[in-house]
């Protein structure tokens, strides 16, 4: 580490240089700008870098060298594990960097590196393009990317690297490069699923694809209902078109309008189903969901960016989450996830949730390293509540649920559904054969290991 006198020369020198902002313990303004999504994560960086351009990525990079900190890159900071600070870390924080820019002919888009959703769907949609984003409008748009990208599309247009055609990135050793499929590959290649291990993401370049309409259909049911429930989608899953994913969740009764006001605050069962096209055929599609007995539905048009927002949820609560993914869900791995739905913590923002895969996420390619792409299934036991005093019975019902539907699990995860669960889960989410890979990739790019703050891939 640095003396405190040149670290404070240091300081005092990046706080001159920087087009956007810097904060430091003691700063008026310190405690919110470290404050992430996720209320578990409370880390005391040594400096936020709140940057303005790319300019200022490299300005901040290299203080961080200079001082030997290690750097936590923030985008949305929507990270369960908190990968977007670090205790006496850099924050490089990118969130003055949000500017989304379409080129309707050639069907792309360059977003920087501390865009969400929000601002990638609003930019896109006036054109009738989407690309496969997340689940939620906050949710940042670089390290949902790099990290593999599964949302409502990704049936459709297969997972968010499928689309990814550049990176502009800050190195380890302050140096702007860009990686493709033709400068840089290797690490480019690695970039499909390595999340933040390589540098900070300046800006994405992603292929879009036409989506002039967007439906939603959405079906409550009593949560005894579910087995019949996950059982009727998923023959909707296997006999309908790509076009159409979603979710079949547990969750509270939310206080939306469709919603009978003697199920807000109670555990139900909910059939989500997002289509890429019009209503008439998406009503083709749910027909089977509703012909079950429910307490309530809404069906139709919806504009994507605001699908984009109907799972939001406000920074400040406690979260913790994981996921397995299936290779098959047989009756007996549908009762299994059913039943973990007593253990819900009601009311709260937990949710229980089945995603479909499929589609153009297998039929992507093979040689990225994302593993979960074959899986048929994902469970994703989402936990999110107020008081910490809830902290041990919602992380022990997350865990009951991952071990209820391990027996169909493929061993493979999602890295941005989990948080810190250790090596051989990270292993496991990058596939095991790519770790050597990776990990040569890593020595090439960040030999030191600055950029760890994250889902860390040692250099090897």
């Amino acid at each position: 580490m640095a003396s405190p006198s040149k670290a404070g020369t240091a300081l005092a020198e990046l706080r001159e240089d920087l087009a956007g902002a810097v904060f430091a313990p003691g700063d008026v303004g310190y405690d919110d700008a470290r404050a992430v999504f996720n209320a578990m994560i409370d880390r005391r960086p040594a400096v936020i870098a709140q940057c303005a351009d790319d300019a200022d990525v490299v300005r901040a990079v290299r203080f961080g060298r200079e001082l030997d900190l290690a750097i936590a890159v923030r985008g949305g900071g929507h990270s369960v594990a908190g990968s977007a600070s670090g205790d006496a870390a850099l924050v490089v924080d990118l969130r003055r960097m949000h500017g989304v820019t379409v080129d309707p002919a050639a069907r792309t888009v360059r977003v920087q590196g501390g865009a969400t959703m929000s601002d990638l769907d609003r930019t896109t949609e006036p054109y009738g393009l989407a690309t496969t984003g997340g689940r939620a409008s906050t949710t940042g748009v670089g390290g949902f990317v790099l990290g593999g990208g599964t949302g409502w599309l990704d049936r459709a247009f297969g997972l968010a690297v499928d689309n990814l055609l550049g990176v502009e990135l800050v190195t380890a050793d302050g140096e702007r490069v860009h990686a493709s499929a033709d400068e840089n590959p290797e690490l480019f290649w690695a970039l499909h699923g390595g999340g933040g291990n390589f540098g900070v993401a300046t800006a994405l370049t992603l292929a879009l694809h036409e989506l002039p309409t967007f439906s939603v259909a959405v079906l409550l049911y009593p949560p005894e209902s579910g087995p019949d429930v996950v059982r009727t989608y998923r023959e909707m899953i296997r006999t309908g078109p790509d076009e159409a994913a979603g979710a079949v969740q547990y969750l509270t009764g939310p206080p939306l309008p469709f919603v009978p006001e003697r199920l807000v605050g109670t555990l139900v069962c909910v059939a989500l189903v997002t289509y890429a096209g019009g209503e008439e055929d998406l009503r083709k599609v749910v027909e089977p969901l509703l012909a079950l007995p429910h307490e309530a539905e809404t069906v139709g048009r919806m504009p994507y960016p605001a699908a984009q927002s109907m799972l939001d949820f406000p920074p400040g609560l406690r979260n913790y989450w994981s996921a397995e993914y299936l290779d098959a869900l047989p009756d007996a791995a549908v009762d299994a996830f059913c039943a973990c739905a007593d253990g819900v913590p009601v009311p709260s923002g937990t949710q229980h949730v089945l995603f479909p895969q499929g589609g153009a996420i297998a039929a992507g390619p093979a040689e990225y390293p994302v593993p979960y792409r074959s899986a048929s299934w994902a469970v994703h036991p989402f936990g999110m509540w107020a008081d910490a005093a809830d902290d041990e019975r919602a992380v022990a019902w997350v865990r009951d649920v991952r071990a209820a539907v391990r027996p169909w699990s493929n061993g493979a995860v999602y890295l941005n559904f989990i948080g810190d669960e250790g090596g051989d889960r990270v292993r496991a989410g990058l596939g095991a054969g790519n770790s050597l890979r990776l990990g040569k990739v890593k020595r090439t790019w960040d030999p030191d290991n600055v950029f760890r703050f994250n889902h860390n891939i040692e250099p090897l």
